[in-house]
């Protein structure tokens, strides 16, 4: 549905078609650059920093219900490894097309009194207000769609050591060496029994015996 909200021909996002008039057929091509808004990308993933340089090739088609916009968008992202947290950064290129209608045209170009009477009006469409249209909504879309869901430094990062944290991919042969429980449990015992020998040995008597003896005196 077209929104209510009016356009600001002055974002660099919203794209003025009136150069196309209403004629079938004439075509309108653009390039570009542009600050990326805020948000660009995946949140807390990747994405296109804000006030990044965003480039912008656009093709502006008329047809008989309004403007067909295909375009190509490029920028740097930058994000973080989900394997070892390390700074990722990537070159993006996102391809989009978009029909834009006229708020007063139906699907086959005809005029009809009021946009939004159709009861099989698709409530996603795009439309043209007072001859602008605005390419952000696309163009989230499109690099979304176009930035990986979980992104990696390397294709064969090995991920952090869960015992201590370190990079194993700096330190192939990083290794913690692993002692048995059952080894444990027998070491604690040899442990407690070696302590018992050296008390014997010094002649420490525990204060529970020396007690005893006070009293048989």
């Amino acid at each position: 549905m077209a929104s209510n909200a009016r356009l600001d021909h002055r974002n660099p996002l919203v794209i003025d078609t009136h150069e196309l008039g209403r004629r079938p057929g004439a075509m309108q091509r653009l390039t570009r650059e542009v600050d990326a808004p805020r948000d660009l990308g995946i949140e807390g993933v990747v994405g296109v920093p804000e006030g990044a340089p965003l480039e912008l090739d656009l093709r502006l088609e008329s047809v008989m219900e309004g403007v067909l916009v295909t375009g190509t968008a490029r920028a740097s992202a930058k994000g973080e490894c989900v394997r070892c947290l390390e700074p990722v950064g990537l070159e993006l290129e996102a391809d989009f097309q978009e029909m834009f209608s006229y708020p007063d045209a139906d699907d086959r170009g005809r005029v009809i009194a009021e946009p939004g009477d159709d009861a099989e009006d698709d409530e996603d469409r795009q439309y043209i207000e007072d001859g602008l249209i605005d390419l952000e909504p696309l163009l989230r879309d499109a690099v979304v769609l176009a930035l990986p869901m979980q992104p990696v430094c390397q294709d064969d990062c090995q991920g952090l050591c869960s015992e201590c944290g370190a990079r194993l991919t700096d330190d192939p042969d990083h290794h913690h060496d692993a002692l048995d429980i059952r080894w444990a449990a027998l070491q604690g015992l040899a442990d407690t029994m070696s302590d018992g020998e050296k008390d014997e040995m010094s002649g420490d008597v525990p204060r529970s015996a020396r007690a005893d003896e006070k009293q048989e005196k």
